[in-house]
């Protein structure tokens, strides 16, 4: 699942940088790669599906929510403030949370 959110992740990265080449489509190779990244995202969470409970795996989709504040932040400049910290801190907590809550904790 951390592959899973790493691909979708960086895919929003390229689509954030894609997104400036409007409207050019088929040769915007930054949009490309970022839907080439969210097949291979999809891929590798029908993998770990078959490996795993559903209400475990599925959360975990919410550290994309972490991978993106923190490449935004490194590649973009974003600024992160203590309440994207927080959110991360609270992202974290709630897939910990549910994570023990598992049939095979």
């Amino acid at each position: 699942m951390v592959f899973c959110t790493l691909f979708t992740s960086t895919a929003q990265v390229f689509y954030k940088v894609g997104a400036a080449k409007l409207p050019l489509i088929f040769t915007n190779y930054h949009l490309l790669a970022g839907l080439f990244l969210y097949a291979m995202g999809a891929v590798v969470f029908v993998i770990a599906l078959k490996f795993g409970e559903v209400t475990i795996l599925y959360p975990i989709i919410a550290t994309s929510y972490i991978w993106v504040a923190l490449l935004s932040w490194w590649i973009f400049n974003d600024i992160m403030n203590i309440y994207k910290s927080l959110g991360i801190i609270a992202i974290v907590a709630g897939i910990t949370i549910i994570s023990i809550g598992g049939k095979k904790s």
